[in-house]
């Protein structure tokens, strides 16, 4: 069993890694069609630029005074926004068979996708210029803001993390994960969420960011990976059956 589990591995890998980028590859073509379409509102007397920094946002009025067909394309923006995570997590149960495979290949998938999110627009566009641009990260329930590093690294720790908990599942040593694990893990996402979303008032009503708050960021990140760290260090059970000695003559 544990020598089918490890010749799958490869292949669930490389499966989630093609989802990604190519799904990559689809997200950064909409929001360069988005930018198409948004850029000439904020800045109407202006060549049409979509490499340009995305601050100050459009706010509500402006939309409104654009037209109504405008807030339309904002709520099919945010139903697009839920879409793509229904996606992801389609994905993942495809390739999973428990609840930690699931969470483990919708990290990889997610992370793999953010990530190549980025390259394809650097390669398409231009954008962003630096890895301390800032971008618009989500909008759903608020705008999520931050320099594209910092979700940058979180999708660097989802992928590897993932590829962790993944692995030892296929090899028969699942990782231990205890109740406070997951607890202290979902903290630690609930922290960096707001870390981007703190600032959501000021942005939303057309101010630039303000500095992005690091040791927020920093504190949820490493409290998600210690948690992380600590479960995969648990010494558990093999799932495997060993063979027995040739001599055991036991029925």
């Amino acid at each position: 069993m544990a020598d089918t589990n490890r010749s799958g591995l490869g292949r669930v890998i490389a499966g989630l890694v093609l989802f990604g980028i190519a799904f990559g590859y689809i997200e950064a073509a909409v929001v360069v069609y988005l930018r198409t379409i948004y850029q000439p509102i904020r800045h109407p007397d202006a060549p049409l630029d979509v490499s340009g920094d995305l601050f100050p946002l459009i706010t509500m009025e402006q939309l409104e005074a654009a037209g109504p067909h405008h807030l339309h394309r904002l709520k099919t923006e945010l139903g697009r926004e839920f879409a793509t995570l229904v996606l992801l997590a389609g994905a993942a149960s495809l390739a999973a068979r428990n609840f930690n495979e699931w969470v483990a290949t919708f990290a990889i998938a997610f992370g793999v996708w953010d990530i190549f999110y980025y390259v394809f627009l650097k390669l398409l566009i231009g954008w962003p210029a630096s890895l301390l641009t800032w971008d618009i990260l989500f909008l759903l329930p608020v705008p999520w803001v931050g320099p594209v590093i910092a979700p940058a690294l979180v999708a660097a720790a989802m992928v590897g993390t993932g590829l962790l908990v993944l692995w030892r599942e296929r090899t028969g040593r699942p990782v231990a994960f205890a109740w406070w694990h997951w607890a202290i893990i979902f903290a630690g996402g609930f922290v960096i969420v707001a870390s981007f979303a703190r600032d959501f008032r000021n942005v939303s009503s057309g101010g630039y960011p303000r500095p992005f708050q690091w040791w927020i960021y920093a504190a949820g990140l490493l409290a998600g990976l210690g948690a992380f760290g600590g479960a995969f260090r648990r010494r558990t059970a093999t799932t495997d059956v060993p063979d027995r000695p040739k001599d055991d003559h036991r029925p």
